[in-house]
């Protein structure tokens, strides 16, 4: 059940970022009520996002209603994937104004992901942390619970074993199931720490939870040479380099995920 419940979250992961209820306006008003049709422009706007006559719909609905943070939000995306980060952050940044506990844990997430901004991404999370007193969430893409994402900015600003803290800290949670990446993250920091045994153990969990990841037995293969295991490092390196030309590799279709293995790293080390 718990990996049925991970191939779920990764195939919907934009559940928690679902169309509002438009219906809300309507409770203590009538279909003419401002929001209401400004909601209803904003849905059907995002139908076509990014282009002429989307832009202007949700134009249209922030006039309507300047209170609709979806219409922002909405309004930033097509900003964000062109790398228009400025006229992004700006729409961004209203509709966290409007709703930050709907808002904050995506816009911690762009920034770790798209800006690098990792101080800003902290933050965010941890803003949001503080304002609710249920789970935070994950990110935009499913990948990763939004705490393995605040241990991931800590690593990329050089703060490892806080990094290690908070990854071990989250998978020791009540009713948190490991999502695929978590113990990929989780041995190479231990491994770039040197915590060897550790680490090992911690990409074999990985490869329990997914064995169809290049990734893992790359890293795996790189303790083994460093133990001498010479024999073990070469199986782990084929392995990985058979996975990752059949396409069982890490993508992303706008940045480069961290700890991403590519096909020269591992032809290097078979080479070597």
């Amino acid at each position: 059940m718990r990996y049925l419940l991970i191939i779920l979250m990764l195939s919907f992961p934009t559940l928690t970022f679902s169309q509002p209820n438009c219906n809300f306006y309507k409770i203590d008003s009538t279909e003419n009520d401002p929001c209401y049709q400004a909601c209803l422009l904003a849905t059907e706007a995002e139908g076509g996002q990014g282009s002429r006559k989307s832009q202007g719909l949700f134009d249209k609905a922030i006039e309507l209603c300047p209170s609709l943070d979806y219409a922002y939000y909405e309004k930033s995306v097509p900003y964000l994937k062109r790398g228009d980060l400025i006229t992004w952050k700006k729409l961004i940044d209203k509709a966290v104004a409007l709703n930050p506990t709907g808002r904050l844990g995506y816009r911690g997430w762009c920034r770790y992901q798209f800006v690098k901004d990792y101080k800003g991404a902290i933050q965010d999370i941890e803003k949001l942390d503080s304002l609710v007193k249920y789970d935070i969430g994950y990110s935009q893409n499913g990948d990763y619970h939004l705490n393995i994402v605040k241990a991931l900015c800590y690593k990329a600003i050089g703060q490892k074993e806080k990094a290690i803290s908070i990854i071990e800290n989250q998978l020791q949670q009540d009713n948190y199931s490991p999502l695929p990446y978590d113990f990929l993250h989780l041995g190479v920091l231990k491994m770039e720490m040197g915590y060897t045994d550790e680490a090992l153990k911690d990409l074999q969990k990985s490869i329990q939870l997914n064995s169809y990841l290049a990734d893992s037995y790359y890293y795996l293969g790189l303790i083994y040479k460093k133990a001498g295991q010479y024999k073990s490092f070469k199986e782990n390196m084929e392995k990985a380099k058979a996975l990752y030309l059949k396409g069982y590799k890490r993508l992303d279709s706008y940045t480069e995920p961290l700890d991403k293995v590519y096909l020269a790293d591992i032809q290097a080390e078979l080479n070597g």
